[in-house]
């Protein structure tokens, strides 16, 4: 009987269906572990420390866009409007460099203002989105969080005022110093699930909720303050409409709105984030979060724990509101 091997013809070596990957030599070494990584690489693939630049990476780099943890500064590369109309080839390369659609890309161009297209952890990779967008011809800038100051919402729970001023959180301001408004809708998503321990591969569940909740906003900023002060339709005292008050709290604020546009004649209203909220998602995502109630004992031998993910555009907003403001003041 032939053997299995027996009569196969040989068909020589195979080629390799992928690229092959970079020599030894195209290696960049990390100063931090030593290890060696891809030239393509910013930041080390394995401390996230930055890597050296030499004169072969410089062409070969390429941006990874991984956004920052919770807990990490992120960068903020901001296309600006440009000057003259851009071709479909550089959007297609913008877009490609981005990881955005050209479709996506063409429409943020479109809107004809400062908006978001990356987010990084590392201000070396920001700063290679910033050249490659140059060396297109984008115009673009990049904002930290520092910049943005992010933290520095100043929430109003109540307000005075004259013909000539207006008193928030015990400051007095001049109508004439108000300069930006921003009016929004905040949207707030949270799953509440509560689940039986078992032996089974899988909780028994006990019981389930979601709420959403929908609040309008109006953000505030002065000429002679920085910090951004926050009006929210809930928990906001609206006794300064007087007779005008009603009891929706919404109404409320919508009669606040029209009431300062009137008084603060400097004022410029921005209501552009209720129509850019899609394509803010493209760099400033709004990511859920996943909080643990502990554990409760039921009765002998039963234990339960209770989980709710809540999803909010609260942060993206605040990005949002602090990024034109900065733009803003800086004349950008």
């Amino acid at each position: 009987m032939p053997k299995d091997n027996e009569n196969i013809p040989f068909l020589g070596p195979v080629e390799p269906s992928e690229p092959l990957g970079f020599s030894a030599e195209q290696m960049i070494r990390c100063e931090e572990c030593l290890r060696a990584n891809p030239p393509t690489r910013v930041t080390c693939l394995y401390c996230v420390a930055p890597l050296p630049l030499t004169e072969s990476a410089a062409r070969l780099r390429k941006p990874v866009l991984r956004p920052p943890e919770k807990h990490q500064l992120g960068y903020n590369n901001i296309l600006l409007p440009q000057d003259q109309a851009v071709s479909a080839e550089v959007v297609a390369a913008a877009a490609a460099l981005l990881k955005l659609t050209s479709d996506n890309l063409q429409e943020i161009l479109s809107q004809g203002i400062p908006l978001p297209v990356a987010r990084t952890a590392s201000r070396e990779e920001a700063e290679l989105v910033f050249v490659r967008l140059r060396d297109l011809g984008l115009q673009c800038v990049t904002l930290s969080d520092d910049d943005l100051a992010v933290s520095s919402v100043k929430r109003v729970r109540s307000m005075s005022f004259d013909d000539a001023s207006v008193t928030m959180q015990d400051i007095e301001f001049s109508w004439a110093d108000i300069d930006l408004m921003l009016p929004a809708r905040l949207f707030e998503t949270r799953f509440e699930i509560k689940e039986r321990m078992t032996r089974k591969p899988e909780n028994d569940i006990l019981d389930t909720n979601e709420f959403f909740k929908d609040e309008a906003v109006i953000d505030f900023y002065t000429a002679t303050h920085s910090s951004t002060w926050r009006v929210n339709a809930n928990g906001f005292d609206f006794s300064c409409l007087g007779k005008e008050k009603s009891l929706i709290a919404n109404e409320n604020i919508g009669k606040l709105q029209w009431l300062i546009m009137g008084k603060a004649v400097n004022a410029r209203v921005d209501d552009s984030y209720n129509r850019l909220r899609n394509l803010l998602e493209l760099a400033w995502s709004t990511q859920p979060e996943t909080q643990s109630s502990g554990w409760r004992r039921e009765r002998p031998g039963k234990l339960s724990v209770g989980m709710a993910t809540t999803k909010s555009n609260e942060s993206q907003f605040t990005r949002y509101s602090r990024m034109r403001y900065c733009l803003r003041a800086h004349s950008l």
